[in-house]
């Protein structure tokens, strides 16, 4: 996450670099993986080379798709959405908008078709908004971003869902996690 110099009204979230790195270990990682076994298997040179091919041909299809989902989230510098701060503010990607004060529900949630983790925003029009992240976002920036930037502007109802969700959570609970600015009584 960072901030525009000079700005203190618009928050543009990014992905940290470790998690670049990362995704892209996974990914390109497995996909050079798996190329590996396919031409190892190919050259029958081992007992082993029947299950080296057919390793490297299962997984090579799902490493591929992995591959071509993860693709627009490698570009340096992506800004996975961007937070108007303020009583009227609103979560803005290119493609959608929320305002906070129509959030009923906020989660980090794995999407599964492509396996990545996406921001899932239910309003109180029943419209559910998906902002992507390209598995870029850590769970725990997640949580610091919606507990400092959108908590104190939704609404009561949407906030108790909130602290519950955070009180609530095995993962924060087995790290410890502490909330900077928001205790819940």
């Amino acid at each position: 996450m960072s901030n525009t110099p000079g700005d203190n009204s618009i928050i543009k979230v990014r992905g940290p670099l470790l998690m670049y790195i990362w995704m892209g270990l996974f990914v390109f990682g497995g996909l050079i993986a798996c190329y590996i076994l396919i031409t190892y298997g190919l050259k029958f040179e081992s007992d082993y080379s029947l299950i080296y091919l057919g390793g490297g041909l299962i997984l090579s299809p799902f490493f591929i798709y992995e591959a071509l989902w993860a693709f627009p989230g490698f570009v340096p510098g992506k800004v996975l959405f961007r937070i108007h701060q303020g009583e009227n503010g609103s979560i803005v990607s290119k493609k959608n908008t929320v305002q906070f004060k129509n959030i009923r529900n906020i989660d980090l949630k794995r999407n599964p078709l492509n396996f990545f983790n996406e921001v899932f925003v239910k309003t109180y029009d029943n419209r559910t908004v998906k902002f992507k992240t390209y598995n870029l976002l850590h769970e725990v920036n997640f949580y610091d971003v919606v507990d400092e930037h959108i908590f104190p502007h939704m609404t009561d109802e949407a906030k108790i869902v909130w602290n519950r969700k955070i009180t609530d959570d095995q993962f924060l609970k087995s790290m410890n996690y502490e909330r900077k600015n928001h205790n819940v009584e």
